[in-house]
């Protein structure tokens, strides 16, 4: 089994926005961080942890804990960018990595509270395996389109094979899991829209 954390020397700035940004949704909720395990099926001590940013929160968990406040990853780490801006210069956009797995995550178009729809550029190594429990927002619709590589998606229980330039369609309401084949890493780009 993969482990759920990254241990780091020292607090990542967005770790630490990150790991405020989740204190204040379990507070604004009123609830303790053992409600929030029996919730999410994560640890108490490590919820403890990832808020005060003294580990770095896989894709897995952070995935889990949307589910749980209903919102999409990017949404999350939308929330804890400095000053959201309508344009997102390439060297501007919000990198968040996943060092346990191999996930590399690009929002490349920023969440808005107003818009369903956003765009972000998945990177895996390869031979990476993520497997994700649940969607973090029900009925989420994701269109998946290969850049570079191979990628197997499996959802609903049916595995997708896709190479370049191949696009998988479809609407998340369970388990899902993104596997980079190999040889060669994967790029691809994740367009997700609110039901």
């Amino acid at each position: 089994m993969k482990q759920d954390v990254v241990e780091t020397t020292g607090p990542d700035p967005v770790d630490a926005r990150l790991g405020t940004r989740l204190a204040e949704l379990r507070a604004e909720r009123g609830w303790s961080l053992g409600e929030l395990a029996e919730r999410s099926g994560i640890s108490r001590s490590t919820l403890s942890r990832a808020e005060r940013a003294e580990i770095s929160p896989t894709a897995s968990l952070l995935n889990r804990l949307c589910g749980v406040y209903g919102r999409t990853m990017s949404r999350l780490l939308s929330e804890v960018e400095a000053e959201p801006a309508q344009v997102v210069r390439a060297a501007e956009q919000q990198v968040w990595q996943d060092k346990a797995s191999g996930f590399v995550r690009r929002s490349v178009s920023p969440p808005h509270p107003g818009l369903r729809g956003e765009l972000v550029e998945g990177r895996l190594t390869a031979g990476a395996d993520i497997a994700y429990d649940r969607p973090p927002v029900p009925g989420l619709e994701q269109h998946i389109w290969v850049l570079e590589g191979a990628l197997d998606v499996t959802a609903q229980d049916v595995e997708h094979h896709l190479a370049t330039g191949d696009c998988l369609r479809l609407r998340v309401w369970g388990p899902t899991r993104f596997r980079c084949p190999g040889p060669e890493d994967a790029r691809y780009a994740l367009a997700v829209v609110l039901p």
